[in-house]
């Protein structure tokens, strides 16, 4: 099968991650992407270099100085399919961006739009904060869950967008908060430690093994196989001080070795080399600032 966004033009007028990521996403469904970045290009690109690149490896790079140059981002505007922006509500408008009748505009931002934060500067951390969802404080989270959490949701609203266009014609104006998506992560206190069966220990070696043996017969077998049979029914007691003495005695690799082939829903937190089964490889290089510029001229001037 043909990849199913082939011949969709996506413009991303983002930077940094979300909406980088939401683009990527796009590219590999098969859309031609441009991203368009300002003179001295996306900050991205000088924070994390590497990063940067698996965002945005494959997509076209056009420099767009929109004070010196704006015809340049409307017609790249005008020509896409899927356009995709991080201003704060507003700005697009007062810079002479706006949509076409076939248009799906995705805009992301912060807080979303018609409430007292809509101005509100922030990033990743701050908008978890805001949502009630940090429930790692004061320690960091291990991953800008906004950021992720609000790029997946313009990827979801932009896929929609194009469906509703196919039956009607029309495009459509979507509005990602990266707040308000990450409420919507919020997960109930059974999964955040209220719970012994699903809880995070250590172990002799100054390791860590997570349980999620939510399922009584996930923990009742663990029970049995840490030789604590009499915890059996009761995982959801919130502190089993026995049982995180007993997790101390060995290593993770000897606890794995053991839960190694049975059912009790426990593994590893591996550090990212020990997890390399998992990652995708590297697609490639991103496009050197402003490659692709002179090449958009032309072609929007033909």
């Amino acid at each position: 099968m043909p990849p199913p966004l082939r011949g969709t033009l996506v413009v991303d007028l983002t930077r940094y991650l979300p909406g980088p990521f939401a683009t990527r996403e796009l590219l590999r469904l098969g859309a031609r992407v441009v991203h368009v970045e300002p003179p001295g290009g996306d900050p991205m690109r000088a924070v994390d270099p590497e990063w940067f690149a698996e965002l945005n490896a494959g997509k076209e790079s056009v420099v767009c100085d929109r004070k010196a140059e704006p015809q340049l981002g409307r017609a790249l505007c005008d020509r896409a399919d899927v356009v995709v922006e991080g201003f704060r509500p507003g700005v697009a408008r007062r810079l002479g961006l706006e949509p076409g009748p076939r248009t799906v505009w995705c805009s992301i931002s912060g807080f979303g739009s018609g409430n007292r934060h809509e101005q509100r500067a922030g990033h990743d951390l701050n908008y978890l904060g805001w949502a009630g969802v940090l429930a790692t404080a004061p320690a960091m989270p291990p991953l800008t869950i906004a950021d992720y959490a609000g790029g997946f949701a313009a990827v979801r609203e932009v896929l929609a967008g194009l469906l509703a266009r196919e039956r009607n014609g029309r495009g459509s104006r979507i509005e990602v908060s990266l707040t308000h998506e990450s409420a919507r992560l919020a997960a109930p206190p059974v999964l955040t430690g209220d719970a012994a069966c699903y809880r995070i220990y250590g172990t002799a070696d100054g390791r860590f093994l997570t349980v999620a043996a939510l399922e009584p017969r996930f923990w009742d077998r663990l029970c049995e196989l840490v030789g604590l049979p009499e915890l059996a029914g009761r995982g959801y007691e919130r502190e089993l001080p026995e049982l995180e003495a007993r997790l101390r005695e060995r290593t993770l690799a000897e606890w794995l070795e053991l839960f190694d082939g049975e059912d009790v829903c426990a593994g590893p937190v591996a550090a990212p080399a020990e997890a390399a089964e998992f990652q995708a490889a590297p697609e490639g290089n991103a496009s050197p600032l402003g490659e692709h510029t002179e090449a958009w001229r032309e072609e929007l001037a033909a």
